[in-house]
């Protein structure tokens, strides 16, 4: 069901919403909720759809007001893991 309904048929609709896009909100969401297991592999969706190292600063940055600083530092580790820094 997973992989059929969301990573098939929801994220090939591109005329709705880029993969970037949705790979944005997808890390937004894994974020805010704490889920840093599936994190860790959407960051690397999120890199190979065009997410930046500066646009990831960014949200993780932004998130923090909002969700907490705990959540957001370990969203920032696992990035610098990701990225490579």
């Amino acid at each position: 069901m997973n992989d059929d309904a969301l990573f098939g048929e929801v994220c090939s609709r591109e005329d709705k919403l880029s993969a970037h896009d949705r790979s944005v909100i997808t890390l937004a969401a894994l974020i805010s909720g704490g889920n840093f297991e599936q994190v860790r592999a959407h960051m690397n969706i999120g890199k190979a759809h065009g997410v930046t190292k500066d646009e990831m600063a960014e949200i993780t940055t932004h998130l923090a007001f909002y969700v907490g600083w705990p959540k957001a530092w370990s969203a920032f580790n696992i990035a610098k893991e990701i990225r490579g820094e």
